[in-house]
Order: structure tokens, then C-alpha cells, then sequence
């Protein structure tokens, strides 16, 4: 297996510590969140009011760290215990892969440490669906090297959804413009979202969450 499918606790120091901090939450009792994400810095700095519009009523928890990788979310499940046996949400969604791609691990095997990560949530809450999102656009232009990487990461992902228990959904159209540039006023760094951003990122997401969630 690659080094992106293996746990891995990575040495980043903002990383450890909120990796400490959400294991100790995740020792306490979390079986009324019904929502998680999972995810690196885009999951982790959501944009506050529309975390709360969007996401509030089914009690979500944001399992996000800024400046993690595949392997270290794989750790985080595992050895981290940030998955425990209370939790047992309705739906997760997973956001993860692009500081993989920024560091030009190969996409094959980002694309198998993603698997990864849905196999170890399916394992450890077998009646939680999965919501797989692709990696979203990165740099100014289409033609940008990042977006390339990624767009072959999520042509292999999106091989994981059955239909049943893991869905893929490519919410990165949502957030460019018809040729395909990622502008300032979505990505100030062209990367991390503004609350614009995030606003057009729930509002391509929040079809497919109804449609899951809903009984």
C-alpha cells in the first residue's frame, strides 16, 4: 500500500494540536450527531453562519484540520479515535485529497487512500452513507497543474459510489465560471473559499443531503 493509504500521524504542529483536541472530544458521548465532515482545511474553517444555516439542524460535527492529508485522516479514524463507537451518524461527507495533490503524490494513490477512508467509515458504522465529494478546483485558470491532479483524483473516486451507501458528487463546477476560472471573490488564495465560496459549496451540496437524508 502507499504511504497515502496507510495511517500516518503527521508532524505538522497546528495539525497535532487539533487532532488532539477533536480526540478528546470524540471521547464523549456522540450519538445524537446525525451529520459529520470529514475533511482538511476547507472542511475545518466553514464558514460560521453558514455552517449553522445549512448544517445546524441535524446536529453536524466538523471533524476538519487544516493541513491534512489523506494518511493523517486515515490515522485520525484509527489510532486517533475520532471515530468511536457512538458515533453513528445518518450521513458523512468526506472532502480530502488536495494538500495530496499540492505535494504531487501520485493520484492513483490519493485516489486508494480516499477508499481507504470510506472503508474504514463503513467499517466502523456500517449503516452510515457516505457523500463523496470530489476534490474542488484549485489555482486561477483551468489549465492550472493542481486542477489536472485533482481531476484525475476524482475520476478514479467517483468509481467508489454504489448508489446505495456511497454517493459522489463534483461540487467544484458550482464554484468557477464558464471557462473555468476560480475567481478572488470565491477563492481569495484561489484555494480556500470565502463565504461566498461556501455559500455556493452547501447550495451544490444540499440536493444530494436531502435526498439522503431524507426518510
Amino acid at each position: 500500500m502507499p504511504r497515502e493509504a496507510r495511517p500516518e500521524r503527521l508532524e505538522e504542529p497546528y495539525w497535532r494540536s487539533r487532532s488532539v483536541a477533536l480526540s478528546r472530544m470524540a471521547a464523549g458521548d456522540l450519538s445524537r450527531v446525525n451529520l459529520v465532515f470529514l475533511g482538511d482545511s476547507i472542511t475545518e474553517n466553514w464558514d460560521r453562519r453558514d455552517w449553522e444555516a445549512n448544517y445546524g439542524r441535524y446536529g453536524a460535527l466538523n471533524l476538519g484540520v487544516s493541513g491534512d492529508f489523506v494518511q493523517g485522516l486515515l490515522w485520525r479514524l484509527t489510532a486517533g479515535g475520532q471515530w468511536p463507537s457512538t458515533l453513528r451518524p445518518r450521513l458523512a461527507v468526506l472532502l480530502i485529497g488536495t494538500n495530496n495533490a499540492s505535494y504531487n503524490s501520485p493520484p492513483e494513490s490519493t485516489a486508494l487512500g480516499i477508499a481507504e477512508v470510506l472503508r474504514e467509515v463503513r467499517r466502523r458504522s456500517p449503516e452510515t452513507r457516505i457523500l463523496l465529494l470530489g476534490i474542488l478546483p484549485r489555482g486561477a485558470e483551468a489549465n492550472d497543474p493542481g486542477r489536472r491532479l485533482n481531476a484525475q483524483v476524482n475520476e478514479l473516486i467517483a468509481r467508489c459510489a454504489d448508489g446505495r451507501s456511497v454517493f459522489y458528487l463534483d461540487a467544484g463546477p458550482a464554484l468557477v465560471d464558464a471557462q473555468g476560472r476560480l475567481a478572488p471573490s470565491i477563492a481569495p488564495d484561489r484555494l480556500h473559499l470565502s463565504a461566498e465560496g461556501y455559500a455556493r459549496l452547501s447550495a451544490a451540496i444540499e440536493p444530494s443531503l436531502r435526498a439522503i437524508l431524507t426518510p
